[in-house]
């Protein structure tokens, strides 16, 4: 129950509140009734406006269209007089034009074009409104001289205007240096700013009101020649760099100029080359890999002489199978390559030229046709190539199947720029690229088919022997063609992918490794394809070495023939990548020479029994202290002896002349066997050297223990 204060406080809220309604009410009221009356007000205001506005209307409508009558028999008149100077100044302008088109367009094109518009609208007037009056013969033939005159002067401006790019600012452009990425892009001006305006706004108006396309045919065959010479320039720039300095790159200028920013020597992909290196090191330095960070193994003696004369007569002979071709084939390679890329950058040049002046819907037609001339060059230059490895294959001259191999290389590289270059032009434009590569993986793998076969298939010559047991030519010609192939990998592994010769080496395809396209793998399926190929050459190799130990006569002598050409490969294999890729399919290689190397020691030593049986514990007789010998025992112990000496002297002198070009390898054989022997004799020695068996004990007793490991020292050097 509320209390009564707050119920009479509640009460008087409420009367409060209910008296300012009833004001605000009040209020409201008096609002709506002063609204009310300027309503009625504005009501009376606008229905006398109204009526006032319909008097106004019925007063002015007969007036306005009297005005707008006279208005428009006034536009009439003006009309037909302006329709009327119209059509005589169509009459006016064969004589007011003839004299402009008469001297042409040259340093007046804006009013030469200006006036082939008045003579165009002429013909079309006559043509439309008096086909029968002399004037239309008149205007055509004015227009016809005009538009031969354009023609004509289109043809002059690209002929004039149009440049050779010379070989240095194409060396600029085509120039990948680190240094050049911090310079400003090396631009290409065909043509003049002012020229190419003019030569743009001829070819509009030509497209536009010419109606011919003979200009673009102009137009094409002015650049297609351009880029023709452009890159003949280049080539020929190549060969005369390479005859004078053998430098054949964009010469040093005393100044940097925007269009030929100074730049280093662009890197070559040397194949013959890095043989004569390779050769270089072999006679200056050993190849042991102690000096000069050679691949190769040192040779000493016959052995290195007969190699360095070999190699140095292969590569420098005038009629051998390398004559002149190491720089030749160099210069040529670094010149196809190079022409590849300044192709690729001169023809987006010419297609950024030629969007901006032919019209669009002809411009990739006009395009094909440019780049045709030049294309065609290259793709013919490649093809030449590939013919002439297809001979040397024949003839086994694989040294020059090697510059497919950086070619190859590039061109792959290059597609996608040929690719994007060669948009929108013919099918058969753009399969020329795809074919000339199809055609060097193909001759590339067959290059390293018959490699393979010809290793195997090598005859035995026995005068081509070395006769020191030393490295055959065929193991160094084997081991350089493979380090040929570490710089094309990927090329190398591509080739015999693209034949497919997974079946050929035994090795599953895995669907994963191959993508839609039949002759494209994965990079590691061609790893493992080179891998394997890389293991039957020195399979190969190893066959054919075997059966040449058989030429020699002395099982010791076969035996070190075999410990240093497998020594060579192992060590060739170590000091490269070789090792790296052959262990990709073959994971115990390394494990396998290192046996085959100690057998051979081990059979070399053989040949060491027949001396040491002399000396050796069985069979010899047991003396008693003070017990006179007997005349069997004198002479058992003088064969001994002799028998020793002889064999010694004899081996040491045969085998002197024998080589063993690696160091570490030749002191560890003569330390086993100088240990071997000194032990022996010495034993032998100790015993019998106090023993009255001789009364001519020099005779017997020629050599002191330290005498014979001197000897043995001597052994695998020509030169003691």
């Amino acid at each position: 129950m509320i209390p009564p204060q707050e119920a009479s406080a509640r009460r008087r809220e409420i009367e409060d509140k209910l008296k300012q309604e009833e004001e605000t009410l009040s209020f409201i009221r008096d609002s709506l009734e002063k609204s009310d009356q300027l309503t009625k007000n504005m009501v009376s205001i606008l229905s006398s406006f109204e009526s006032r506005l319909m008097r106004l209307e019925n007063s002015i409508i007969p007036v306005h269209k009297q005005t707008e009558n006279l208005q428009r028999l006034q536009e009439n008149v003006e009309k037909t007089l302006s329709c009327l100077d119209h059509v005589i100044s169509y009459y006016h302008v064969a004589s007011d034009t003839e004299r402009i088109i008469r001297e042409g367009p040259t340093g007046r094109l804006e009013e030469y074009l200006g006036s082939m518009a008045k003579i165009q609208k002429a013909v079309e007037y006559f043509q439309d409104n008096s086909p029968d009056s002399p004037e239309l013969n008149k205007v055509k033939l004015l227009f016809e001289r005009g538009k031969e005159s354009l023609e004509s002067e289109f043809r002059s401006l690209m002929t004039r205007h149009s440049k050779v790019v010379s070989p240095v600012l194409i060396l600029d452009l085509i120039g990948g240096d680190d240094e050049l990425e911090l310079q400003e892009d090396v631009g290409l001006e065909h043509l003049p700013e002012s020229a190419l305006q003019d030569v743009t706004r001829i070819s509009r108006w030509l497209a536009e009101y010419g109606r011919n396309q003979d200009f673009m045919n102009v137009y094409y065959q002015i650049r297609s020649s351009q880029l023709d010479r452009s890159v003949k320039g280049l080539k020929e720039h190549f060969r005369k760099s390479s005859c004078s300095s053998g430098v054949p790159y964009s010469p040093a200028v005393p100044t940097k100029r925007k269009d030929t920013p100074t730049k280093k020597p662009v890197k070559r992909p040397g194949t013959i080359r890095k043989a004569q290196n390779l050769l270089k090191q072999y006679s200056q330095h050993g190849l042991d890999g102690k000096k000069g960070g050679s691949n190769l193994i040192p040779l000493e003696g016959h052995e290195h002489d007969f190699r360095v004369k070999h190699l140095s007569e292969a590569l420098n002979d005038k009629h051998g199978p390398l004559a002149g071709r190491d720089d030749a084939l160099d210069v040529e390679t670094d010149a196809y390559i190079h022409c590849v890329s300044a192709f690729v950058k001169l023809a987006q040049s010419e297609y950024q030229l030629l969007t901006g002046i032919i019209p669009e819907h002809h411009q990739k037609k006009t395009f094909d046709s440019l780049i045709q001339d030049a294309l065609d060059g290259l793709m013919l230059e490649g093809e030449n190539i590939v013919s002439a490895a297809r001979k040397a294959i024949i003839r086994h001259d694989f040294s020059t199947v090697l510059t497919v191999f950086p070619i190859l290389r590039h061109l792959k590289q290059t597609k996608p720029e040929f690719d994007e270059v060669l948009q929108g032009t013919a099918a058969s434009t753009k399969n020329k690229l795809p074919s000339l590569i199809t055609s060097m993986e193909t001759v590339g793998a067959k290059a390293l088919e018959d490699f393979a076969d010809n290793i195997k298939n090598d005859p035995d010559k026995e005068y081509n022997m070395p006769k020191d047991g030393t490295v055959h030519e065929l193991t160094s010609n084997a081991i350089l063609f493979l380090q040929q192939l570490l710089d094309f990998q990927e090329t190398a592994g591509a080739m015999l992918a693209s034949q497919v010769l997974g079946d050929t080496y035994n090795i599953p395809l895995d669907p994963r490794e191959t993508s839609s396209s039949a002759t494209s793998y994965s990079s590691e399926f061609s790893r493992r394809l080179l891998s394997t190929y890389v293991c039957k050459v020195l399979g190969n190799l190893q066959l054919n070495l075997l059966s040449k130990s058989k030429v020699y006569e002395d099982p010791a002598l076969s035996a070190i023939f075999l410990h240093n050409n497998y020594n060579y490969i192992l060590k060739s294999l170590e000091k490269s990548e070789l090792m790296q890729l052959v262990a990709v399919t073959q994971k115990t290689a390394e494990r396998s020479y290192r046996e085959h190397i100690q057998q051979q020691i081990q059979i070399y030593q053989r040949s060491w029994i027949k001396v040491i049986d002399y000396i050796a514990d069985k069979n010899l007789p047991v003396l008693q202290p003070g017990v006179k010998l007997r005349d069997k025992e004198r002479q058992m112990i003088k064969e001994r002896f002799k028998g020793f000496n002889d064999g010694l002297e004899e081996l040491c002198k045969i085998q002197k002349a024998w080589a063993i070009p690696d160091t570490e390898q030749r002191d560890k054989i003569r330390q086993a066997q100088k240990d071997m022997v000194k032990e022996t004799y010495g034993v032998f020695l100790h015993r019998y050297g106090s023993v009255p068996f001789t009364k001519n004990i020099e005779k017997y007793i020629k050599y002191r223990v330290d005498q014979v490991g001197d000897m043995i020292d001597r052994l695998f050097d020509t030169s003691a």
